[in-house]
């Protein structure tokens, strides 16, 4: 399966805490992208909560932009990507 990188800017930042219905936010996104095939595998966020960077396994590049308007997610880039791994060569 590829996997994407997905770079999204959220202006007034990201604000998904587990108090504040976080967890129930993030398993709706699960659900949702399983629908076309795509697996969020984790993200990180910046120290200001408006960029996020994702790391998603999915048929297609589309498949990801589906499931972001789905999701009503913001999208700025996406780019394929594989695994470099440093224990790789030891």
């Amino acid at each position: 399966m590829p996997r994407y990188l997905v770079q999204r800017t959220f202006p007034d930042g990201l604000h998904i805490h587990p108090a504040n219905g976080g967890v129930e936010r993030c398993q709706a996104l699960v659900e949702q992208n399983a629908d076309e095939g795509v697996t969020w595998l984790h993200s990180y966020v910046s120290d200001d909560e408006r960029t996020t960077f994702c790391i998603y396994d999915a048929p297609t590049l589309e498949a990801i932009r589906r499931t972001a308007r789905r999701n009503q997610l913001p999208v700025d880039q996406i780019t394929p990507v594989t695994v470099l791994d440093p224990y790789f060569y030891t």
